[in-house]
């Protein structure tokens, strides 16, 4: 084959190949965001209560609980404008103990948990779903995300 040729293909399959992996979902760095599920004090809050994500970005959303207490994590709203791509339960020293995969509607966090939740927004909206218990968002424990 002319070296002319080859270099030709070998631009072509490169380029070919640069263009795919621009959509390959598991190539991209995610984008952090982390949310504070309580607080040390005990009071019933998300911080910061105000979230934002961008359509197709992979985003990993950083749940951790400071609190004495056991919160939960759900927003309705959220979970059917995403593909969620894993969530992880992260132990003390930060390595994953275990990976869930499949559709996430709510998440259960034990005082002084750290779970990772990797998802990909697909449809654009404003949520002010978020909360952990009734009697929690009762109590002020409210948050609100936005999908661009």
């Amino acid at each position: 084959m002319h070296p002319f040729a080859l270099a030709l293909i070998t631009v072509f399959a490169l380029s070919s190949g640069a263009a795919s992996a621009a959509g390959d979902l598991t190539r991209q760095d995610p984008v952090t965001v982390t949310l504070l599920v309580g607080s040390t004090s005990g009071d019933h809050r998300f911080q910061p209560d105000k979230l934002g994500f961008e359509t197709g970005k992979l985003h990993v959303l950083r749940l951790e609980n400071p609190s004495p207490n056991a919160y939960y994590f759900g927003s309705q709203g959220l979970a059917d404008s995403i593909y969620s791509r894993k969530v992880v339960a992260l132990g003390a020293d930060n390595k994953p103990l275990a990976e869930i995969y499949g559709p996430v509607r709510r998440i259960e966090l034990k005082p002084g948990a750290v779970v990772e939740w990797w998802f990909v927004p697909v449809r654009t909206g404003k949520f002010d779903d978020v909360m952990s218990t009734r009697s929690h968002a009762e109590a002020g424990m409210r948050a609100t995300i936005e999908i661009r």
